[in-house]
């Protein structure tokens, strides 16, 4: 890409270019910084970092992936088809300046407002906040500079559904930067986090912004790759408002789940007790969002099959316009206006250069950031319970990870009476220093699982996971019975507890020669609890193996009796 962009015959990078320049070199930064891991196998890994520091990494990266993916390559096509479908320039040069620069470098700031009342340190989330309210400014600028374009040519907005789905487009990304910067707000955030309310704010951008532009984009492109109109103006139309309908009924029902779920979570009697303390009821009581989210994705989908027959047509009523014959004047070595026109003509003509500065202030917030919590030890104050899993919960551990079971269940239980009398004691950082990667998740669609350990027998774990409306009737929790029958990989033990090691576990030296021995001693005390129960069970089964990591959650701190509480005060 950017050999393309060193031979070109024009001078001036235009601002499209610009965007695109800073998503390649962002998402590469990303994607290497957040990837390191310590290799098991040919098809299996565990991240290199850890707990708290694999949270912040994670989170930088997960953030700013959506951002440097969804967003600015987005901008980069907005700058371009946007004046191209209004006939129009830019609104504003100098605004399209301070958007770019002001944009790259305050984004990467803001992962740790996905982190708020976690385990991560205070001054990292008051930074992912300050940074996330600081974007609306450059966000809306965006935003107001695409609009603006629009100035004399919005009478064909109600004629051309190109313009339709543009507008829309750049409508719900001012919609999203503004709702995602509240939603850093400790306040906010407290009651949206771990919601439906997220969900919701998420596909306001992406099939919104994200989607909508794409149409208006092939709208646009195609009938002029082909060389003819496009098939059908009042299907595109049709396909406009059907995909509108569909965002409605997506994401307003997410929000009004979103709400429930908060406020149900933390209700509380005039006595003090917890109204919902069964965490299904909650979701039982949202269950008509998740319908009528599926409705909204369907309209959503009929839209864009719309769009797939009318290019259908488009194209066959056309021919490939495969080469475009256009010429470019010879670029003059010695060019007699490099040093004329606005200040920043000396980067816009230099891409390399451009690209070393978008990679030091995207760099910038990253390291400032993740850095500390791997130099400054107070970041992550070591408990010294905590003990590594066993072998046997390493695996069962591995299991979870990767069922996906963190997508609809967080283990980070935040420091709120409502969650402390619902889970148990608050999570503390030093009780993940082990977890490569983290767990916290990002979403409750089942209960917080950090506490689960010693909650419940062995038996009552072997019957959910089997059947999971055995032990809770409504649940929409799936069923997992090929863990009954998967067994466990005992060759690869020893291999796991020797990247541990490689990741500074402290294991034993020679452990992973003892590591087999163990898992079998400990499955065998598994399968004799359920035998106690009446369960004839595999000791060899995943399901044991899961059974002991879920067994283990949240054991290595216990929370003082009330008694021993007093006396201590």
């Amino acid at each position: 890409m950017f050999g393309t962009i060193l031979k070109r015959r024009e001078r001036h990078l235009y601002v499209a270019i610009w965007f695109y320049i800073a998503t390649w070199v962002t998402v590469a930064m990303l994607h290497i910084v957040n990837s390191m891991a310590m290799p098991v196998s040919l098809f299996k890994s565990y991240s290199w970092y850890a707990g708290v520091q694999d949270a912040l990494v994670q989170w930088w990266y997960g953030h700013n992936a959506v951002a440097f993916f969804l967003t600015t390559p987005y901008l980069g096509l907005m700058y371009y088809f946007m004046p191209k479908a209004a006939n129009r320039p830019v609104y504003s040069y100098k605004l399209s300046i301070i958007h770019f620069w002001a944009l790259i470098f305050i984004y990467i700031w803001a992962g740790p407002h996905h982190l708020l009342y976690s385990s991560l340190p205070d001054w990292a989330q008051s930074l992912g906040t300050v940074f996330s309210i600081m974007l609306i400014a450059p966000s809306w600028g965006g935003m107001l500079n695409g609009l603006l374009t629009l100035r004399g040519a919005w009478d064909r907005v109600r004629e051309e559904p190109v313009l339709k789905f543009m507008v829309v487009a750049i409508t719900a990304y001012g919609m999203s930067t503004l709702e995602g910067p509240l939603l850093s707000t400790k306040f906010l955030n407290s009651i949206s986090h771990f919601t439906d309310w997220t969900i919701a704010h998420v596909h306001v951008g992406g099939l919104g912004w994200n989607g909508f532009l794409t149409f208006g984009m092939i709208y646009w492109l195609v009938p002029r790759m082909w060389g003819t109109k496009l098939y059908s103006k009042s299907l595109a139309n049709a396909h406009f408002w059907i995909g509108t309908l569909g965002i409605v009924f997506y994401a307003i029902p997410l929000y009004f789940a979103g709400f429930t779920q908060s406020l149900m979570w933390k209700q509380f009697t005039p006595d003090g007790y917890l109204v919902y303390k069964n965490f299904l009821d909650t979701v039982l009581q949202i269950k008509y969002a998740y319908w009528m989210r599926s409705l909204g994705g369907l309209l959503f989908l009929t839209g864009a099959c719309i769009m797939v027959y009318n290019v259908w047509k488009t194209i066959a009523s056309g021919k490939l316009i495969a080469n475009e014959d256009a010429e470019a004047p010879a670029l003059e070595k010695n060019y007699v206006g490099e040093s004329s026109g606005h200040w920043h003509r000396w980067i816009e003509r230099r891409p390399i250069q451009m690209l070393v500065l978008s990679l030091v202030l995207v760099a910038a917030g990253g390291i400032i950031e993740i850095v500390p919590t791997f130099l400054i030890k107070s970041n992550v104050p070591t408990i010294t319970e905590v003990k590594p899993y066993t072998p046997l919960e390493l695996h069962g551990r591995d299991i979870y990870v990767m069922e996906g079971c963190y997508t609809c269940h967080s283990q980070m239980v935040r420091p709120f009476r409502s969650e402390t009398e619902r889970y148990g004691e608050y999570s503390k950082a030093g009780e993940f220093i082990y977890d490569h990667p983290f767990q916290w998740g990002s979403k409750r669609t089942g209960p917080d699982l950090h506490r689960v350990g010693g909650k419940y027998p062995d038996s009552w774990h072997y019957y959910h996971m089997f059947d999971p409306t055995s032990m809770n009737a409504g649940s929409l929790m799936p069923p997992y019975s090929h863990m009954y029958e998967n067994l466990i990989d005992k060759e690869m033990i020893p291999a796991k507890i020797r990247a541990m090691q490689g990741l500074g576990v402290p294991y034993p030296e020679g452990y992973d020669q003892q590591a087999v021995a163990d898992l079998e001693a400990q499955a065998a005390k598994v399968v004799a609890s359920l035998k106690k129960d009446g369960i004839d069970a595999n000791p060899d089964a995943d399901i044991i193996a899961l059974i002991a990591y879920l067994q283990r959650l949240g054991t290595d701190i216990k929370q003082k009796p009330a008694t021993q509480v007093v006396q201590a005060q």
